[in-house]
């Protein structure tokens, strides 16, 4: 009768009560409009009829897929736009919520800053920075008019062979809990009195959505096997893989992602125990339970599983039309009650309300301009320079080797990490599995040395040098950058954790004949066989640092000191694997929590 009167619905009042308006809202759905709430599609299949007449409930960007190469944050802003106008012409006028993998930085979008991935940031210990990089991240993922960041990943890592385990703080479940500080970053500081397990965002123009992902488990499988299985008792699985979980849960984090893999042969995605009794009973959180792809020969049946479990919103991704039909039908054969649909789509409009997109659903163009900003770039290089680990300074302990001399006469740069952002980015850059070459702006590791040295110093850099380069160029001492390329998810799964390209035996041709400092550039530990080990000079773990390779020459030539731990233990060899802290005959080349300084507090710093 209201409605037929012209009076606004109560659902559009902002000053009304979220679970109100929650309430009123769900109550003028249809099924199908329901349906469609609980379905986030990929922004390539995003169409007038997904939208405006369908009322798909929720857009992302799978990794790698952007409005056009080389796009600027005004086409991502542009882009969001457009699709927001299309979900506000919708029968209910819903807007959508569109998230983006942002793990390390505004990851996908060119120009933006990319900070350290997690591992690296575990290796710092810092709490207050892992914030401020969130706080970061926020405000240029809101620059492109997206909502909802698919971070932070809070896996426990305790196999590197993982394909995901620079995504991981730290093998240590106590380092994980302390960094979830990026949920405050992300979405801001909840009051003393939120109440616990729901959803919060501080602002609609500084903060975005965050998720914590992916419950749970995910850290823990056999041989570190991408969405493998977790095989461990209750306990273990509490105490190391859902411990940073209530962390997030009491920063108001406004949704989780379940994980792929399995524990103990059940798969994540079907466990109502763990996603319904857990998660939502047991952690009390009240924000939305996301799910990647229903995966399996019958769709209809994993539709069906996941919801049951406890899944509210489920990415398609290309299926959409197909997910609401069987989704609708689920309903209508009881398969799927209506109360557990009305339970999902209130968590979906829950988070929503809380997060302004009803009263601000379009970009905020004053922001464009913080994207790659310097302020966010000084904040990048303070981080690498923070995960950097030194491992080895000086072939007796009386002699260091670092701080490099910035006026040597003449250096020799060489390695195939020594020049190239994209491997120094890793995975989840631009590209899903990440690139190489100039795949975004930022500084490489030779570009960070040549602006270092004095003006005298020639800096002679050649990726792979031959022996008689290295023996007639009179070098002072020679800079090699070795590491991995970049991999993402399964594609980075891997048993031979030797180091690519043929790292050792380069790193012995410069080490025998050259005062030889190593920078290792990796998502995880590397084989240093103890011969390699012995010749060089000094070794640092750089993990992948990102755009800024400036923080990785504040160290070397003594600006600033290392103050990096190992957030993870560095194995001997892949057979010991895995290894961890607090294993019986823990025996690591490095263990867990080491890290040298170059100066003694007494020295001070140049």
């Amino acid at each position: 009768m209201a409605a037929a009167q012209g009076e606004r619905p109560l659902y559009k009042d902002a000053s009304a009560p979220v679970e109100a308006r929650v309430r009123d809202l769900l109550g003028r759905m249809t099924l199908r409009e329901k349906a469609a709430q609980m379905a986030q599609i990929e922004r390539t299949v995003v169409s007038p009829r997904a939208l405006a007449e369908l009322a798909a409930g929720s857009v992302l960007n799978a990794g790698g897929s952007a409005p056009r190469d080389r796009a600027s944050p005004a086409d991502w802003a542009r882009m969001v736009d457009d699709m927001q106008r299309l979900a506000l012409s919708s029968r209910l006028a819903v807007p959508i919520l569109y998230g983006t993998d942002a793990v390390h930085g505004h990851n996908n979008v060119f120009g933006a800053t990319v900070f350290p991935h997690n591992v690296g940031l575990g290796a710092s210990r810092d709490a207050e920075l892992v914030r401020k990089i969130g706080e970061a991240t926020a405000l240029e993922v809101r620059a492109t008019g997206i909502h909802w960041a698919f971070a932070p990943c809070v896996a426990v890592c305790r196999d590197p062979r993982w394909g995901r385990c620079y995504e991981s703080y730290s093998e240590d479940p106590e380092i994980v809990r302390s960094l979830t500080m990026i949920v405050t970053g992300l979405q801001g500081q909840p009051p003393a009195d939120h109440p616990h397990g729901y959803p919060f965002l501080a602002s609609v123009r500084d903060n975005v959505l965050a998720c914590a992902k992916h419950f749970v488990g995910d850290g823990g499988t056999y041989k570190g096997i991408n969405e493998g299985n977790a095989i461990c008792s209750p306990d273990d699985l509490e105490r190391i893989h859902t411990k940073p979980y209530p962390d997030c849960i009491a920063q108001g984090v406004a949704t989780v992602m379940a994980s792929y893999s399995q524990w103990n042969g059940e798969p994540l995605h079907a466990s109502r125990h763990l996603l319904t009794d857990v998660l939502k009973g047991k952690l009390g959180f009240e924000g939305i339970d996301r799910l990647c792809e229903p995966r399996g020969s019958d769709y209809r049946y994993c539709v069906a599983q996941s919801v049951n479990a406890g899944m509210d919103m489920i990415m398609i991704p290309h299926r959409f039309e197909k997910f609401l039909e069987d989704l609708v039908f689920l309903v209508e054969t009881g398969e799927i009650s209506m109360s557990r649909i009305d339970d999902a789509v209130e968590r979906i409009l829950r988070v929503k309300f809380i997060s302004g997109v009803f009263e601000h659903p379009f970009s905020d163009p004053s922001l464009l301009d913080v994207v790659g900003c310097k302020e966010h770039r000084l904040l990048a290089r303070e981080a690498v320079r923070k995960s950097l680990v030194l491992l080895k300074n000086g072939k007796k302990q009386s002699e260091t080797f670092l701080p490099l001399a910035k006026n040597a006469k003449r250096i020799l740069v060489a390695g195939t990490h020594a020049d190239n952002i994209g491997y120094q980015c890793g995975g989840w850059t631009i590209a899903w599995h990440g690139d190489s070459g100039k795949i975004t702006l930022g500084t490489s590791i030779l570009e960070a040395i040549q602006e270092s040295v004095g003006v005298e110093t020639e800096v002679v850099y050649e990726e792979c040098p031959t022996e008689a380069i290295i023996e007639s160029g009179e070098f002072s001492y020679a800079i090699v950058a070795v590491g991995e390329v970049p991999y993402a998810e399964g594609l980075g799964d891997r048993t031979d954790l030797s180091i690519p390209f043929n790292g050792s035996d380069l790193i012995t041709r410069v080490a025998s004949k050259v005062p030889t400092l190593v920078v290792v550039v990796s998502g995880r530990p590397l084989v240093i066989e103890p011969q390699v080990l012995e010749k060089i000079d000094a070794l640092v773990a750089a993990w992948l640092p990102g755009s800024e390779g400036m923080g990785i020459t504040d160290c070397l030539f003594g600006d600033h000191d290392f103050v990096g731990k190992l957030p993870v233990s560095w194995f001997r060899s892949s057979d010991q694997l895995p290894i961890n802290v607090g294993d019986a005959n823990y025996d690591p080349l490095f263990p867990f929590g080491y890290g040298l300084k170059m100066f003694r507090s007494d020295e001070g710093l140049a």
